[in-house]
């Protein structure tokens, strides 16, 4: 077995989705995440035929998502829990970076299944039109070392991983009075912000 200190570091550099319509997923991504395209093929290799690729980016790598459409793939459409990624998550350097675009995404009609503050992030949980869920998330503390330190010690985050559930437009009716990051933070993992409709994290799986 290799030893972890022989392990090169690596970063994540992109994810591949297969489908079938890949004009609306192209689409979506591209309102979601702010992707253009860099790169487009039909039959991107010799034994794909009928296949076409599409490589997007939201910043200056080549590609981030690989969108394969495959004609004729039919999407999942059973709601129980299947073998896969769960989901695939992009971050925000701010909250406010993070409710700007909630508020830019549902004035399109693109709204989160799940909203929550996690103690180390805030984070909102969307579904993309073949229904993998796509985060859209911050780091609450600023700093990847100290949000590590609250994930292995913190008894609130072991308790309840998930954190608190939030009503977003109540964080943004807070934040509109003059609420700053730090206070909507405090007050959404305090409970302040629960929607007053149900929110089910099984939708998630």
């Amino acid at each position: 077995m290799t030893q972890k200190a022989n392990i090169k570091r690596s970063v994540l550099h992109h994810v591949g989705i297969t489908t079938g319509r890949i004009e609306i997923m192209v689409e979506w991504y591209g309102n979601v995440l702010g992707t253009k395209i860099n790169f487009e093929k039909e039959n991107p290799a010799a034994n794909l035929n009928g296949v076409k690729g599409v490589w997007v980016t939201n910043d200056s790598a080549n590609h981030r998502i690989a969108i394969i459409g495959l004609p004729g793939l039919q999407s999942e459409t059973s709601n129980a829990p299947r073998v896969g990624i769960s989901h695939i998550a992009f971050e925000y350097d701010s909250l406010d970076d993070l409710l700007d675009t909630y508020v830019r995404l549902r004035d399109i009609d693109i709204t989160p299944v799940i909203s929550a503050d996690q103690g180390i992030s805030i984070a909102f949980y969307y579904k993309d039109p073949d229904g993998n869920t796509v985060e859209l998330t911050m780091d609450t503390l600023g700093d990847w070392d100290a949000s590590t330190e609250f994930m292995k010690t913190s008894l609130a985050f072991a308790e309840r991983p998930m954190g608190k559930y939030v009503d977003v437009d109540k964080m943004l009716e807070a934040r509109s009075h003059g609420a700053s990051s730090a206070e909507l933070h405090e007050r959404a993992y305090a409970g302040e912000f629960i929607p007053d409709y149900e929110m089910d994290a099984s939708k998630l799986l």
